[in-house]
């Protein structure tokens, strides 16, 4: 698939994904969503690829969704009347996808099932989908010109892209509760206070502060990144820790007789690890356990 609305580069097993549209504030579009859930769906299989690090070009990060396209802006089908029996047992069905289901959460789905770590280098606004979409990414870091806003009620609408489960769990319900409430725009110090971003960077040294951090996960194996990454999410939404030690116990037993042994090899050497195991072919067979 070729992209229009974003750039997908990769350098040193990192992958760039620029929200493109600067122009338009990187405001989202249904082609932009479709592009993104490809290029995550993309990355998640590329063996060149070990971390992702998502920006904006331009001023913006993402200003929301592109509220100036003509009919319905979020690309729904308003002849429809779809129902919860509908989500459960049609949710794949072209006509739901297309006219039903939310973009944003497509998007935000297809980061959770990423195999690859992924980083939100937020430059600029970050309103609506534009902050949503990096509740899914597992660190973020904004700029000094950062501005957040989750500001559905304020236009009558409600929180998108899986974010009443991402949001809460980064930030507490109430804090979630207080930034959806209110609709305010939200400077990188609140957010930084909130713990809904890791630091504010300096403008011009914030992609490199990003990439920094890709570097220091993409030495790692990709099997072992990528299991981590599913079973942190995965087994912390369950109601007893015994899921996740069932899950645990057959990870720590795969990983132990393959990337460990180099792992452990190398400590006993003293030398850095050497892993050439890949998320695409290597993945233990009991993976996806869910």
């Amino acid at each position: 698939m070729s992209y229009s609305t974003i750039k997908y580069d990769v350098s040193e097993k990192i992958l760039t994904l620029t929200l493109n549209r600067p122009e338009q504030l990187n405001s989202f579009t249904i082609e932009m969503a479709n592009e993104l859930v490809d290029a995550f769906n993309r990355a998640s299989i590329d063996d060149a690829v070990s971390a992702i690090v998502v920006t904006g070009a331009g001023k913006a990060f993402c200003a929301g969704m592109d509220l100036s396209v003509e009919g319905n802006v979020f690309g729904l089908d308003e002849s429809m009347a779809p129902t919860m029996e509908d989500m459960d047992s049609r949710l794949e069905d072209a006509d739901m996808i297309r006219g039903v289901r939310d973009t944003g959460g497509r998007v935000t789905l297809a980061i959770y099932n990423c195999n690859k770590p992924v980083i939100a280098a937020i430059n600029g606004a970050a309103v609506g989908i534009g902050a949503t979409m990096t509740c899914a990414m597992d660190i973020r870091l904004a700029s000094e010109r950062a501005r957040i806003g989750f500001v559905f009620n304020k236009i009558g609408i409600t929180p998108e892209a899986c974010s009443s489960w991402f949001l809460p769990r980064i930030v507490g319900i109430s804090q979630a509760l207080e930034w959806v409430y209110s609709a305010d725009i939200i400077k990188p110090e609140e957010a930084l206070a909130g713990r809904f971003v890791k630091a504010i960077v300096p403008e011009d040294e914030l992609l490199e502060e990003a990439y920094k951090i890709a570097r220091r996960i993409a030495q790692h194996s990709q099997v072992a990144i990528a299991m981590s990454r599913q079973m942190m999410y995965r087994n912390s939404a369950q109601p007893d820790p015994m899921a996740a030690h069932k899950v645990d116990s057959l990870a720590i037993y795969y990983a132990s007789i393959g990337s460990g042994k180099e792992g452990v090899q190398s400590f006993l050497e003293k030398r850095p690890a050497q892993f050439d195991d890949k998320a695409s072919t290597d993945m233990p067979d009991f993976y996806p356990w869910w």
